[in-house]
């Protein structure tokens, strides 16, 4: 059995290239930045132990590349799914779209006794 250990959030967006992997990455990393976990070296613990969840949210899931992002993840077994959240900001001058996304990143140990 699984238990969570940690989660936290982050918000990436792309200004110009209306590219939702990469706001997601953006995210990703965001999320990620806020992140130091010292109970693996106090417990003997190797991250492969660590199950990493991570969820982004963007207007058009369908167009997030999860396996490349699965890939950029430092530590444990990871695994990313996209589902319709963060949002999207049409420039009025230039008709120009800002593609913002949210992430959480959750990661799980067996439960430890």
């Amino acid at each position: 059995m699984m238990q969570r250990f940690i989660i936290e959030m982050g918000m990436g967006n792309d200004l110009h290239g209306q590219d939702y992997t990469k706001a997601a990455g953006r995210a990703i990393e965001d999320a990620l930045r806020h992140s130091s976990i010292p109970l693996f070296g106090a417990l003997g613990l190797g991250h492969d132990a660590m199950r990493v969840q991570v969820t982004v949210g963007v207007q058009e899931p369908e167009a997030v590349d999860c396996d490349t992002l699965a890939a950029t993840l430092p530590r444990g077994r990871a695994e990313v799914r996209a589902v319709k959240g963060g949002l999207n900001v049409t420039n009025p001058d230039t008709g120009e779209l800002t593609v913002i996304a949210q992430a959480a990143v959750e990661a799980f140990l067996p439960k430890q006794v």
